[in-house]
């Protein structure tokens, strides 16, 4: 991978370019916390060649949901359900827009 290739990545939202200790910052949390979101498999880090945690932006974005949870009173092994549960709706809600659109007569203009 040339340095050109690398840089492309960086807009990438599945690329893992966040160290955990980065993440950590950014989320205004502990590693810790990372470690234990990890643990009840709300998000799995991709690992460096070194074997250390990487985490992709959309990763932190979930993570991020989570802690909003947590920071509420919700148990973590609850936040990382509701929050499981929202991303399959919000996946599945995607999915049925698309099927209404694929079957939207071709004429009918879409509904404002």
């Amino acid at each position: 991978m040339t340095a050109d290739d690398s840089f492309g990545r960086l807009d990438d939202d599945d690329y893992p370019a966040y160290t955990m200790g980065r993440a950590a910052e950014m989320l205004n949390t502990t590693q810790g916390f990372l470690r234990a979101i990890g643990e009840a498999r709300l998000i799995t880090p991709l690992r460096s060649p070194g074997g250390h945690r990487r985490y992709s932006r959309y990763q932190l974005r979930i993570a991020a949901r989570a802690r909003e949870l947590v920071d509420g009173g919700t148990p973590i092994e609850a936040a990382c359900r509701i929050v499981i549960l929202e991303d399959q709706l919000e996946e599945a809600q995607r999915i049925n827009a698309g099927h209404r659109q694929g079957l939207r007569p071709a004429s009918t203009p879409p509904a404002a």
